[in-house]
């Protein structure tokens, strides 16, 4: 079976992205995306008291230095799984257990 050349240059990343596809790794790479980009995402001041740690089956862990912060970041669950989302422009975030 011969494959057809395409036509016009295709992008890095969309080759990487079928590279990880094909190896099976694309969803952990948008897990690691997430734990990196969780300063950026939730700003400054929630960033200063937790860390994300790792995501596995689509639960994010959060470490939080105050039990008062993790109190208030329940309540802002809902919305931080929204933005994570987004980010990654796909639902790689299904809940996030703070600890």
């Amino acid at each position: 079976m011969t494959r057809e050349r395409q036509s016009g240059p295709s992008s890095i990343a969309s080759a990487l992205t079928r590279v990880l596809g094909h190896f099976g790794l694309a969803d952990k790479v948008q897990e690691y995306a997430v734990v990196e980009c969780w300063p950026s995402v939730v700003g400054e001041q929630i960033a200063k008291v937790t860390v994300a740690e790792k995501i596995a089956g689509g639960k994010l862990y959060v470490a939080v230095s105050n039990p008062v912060w993790r109190n208030e970041l329940v309540f802002l669950k809902k919305d931080l799984i929204v933005k994570l989302n987004r980010e990654m422009r796909k639902d790689v975030v299904t809940d996030i257990v703070f600890k």
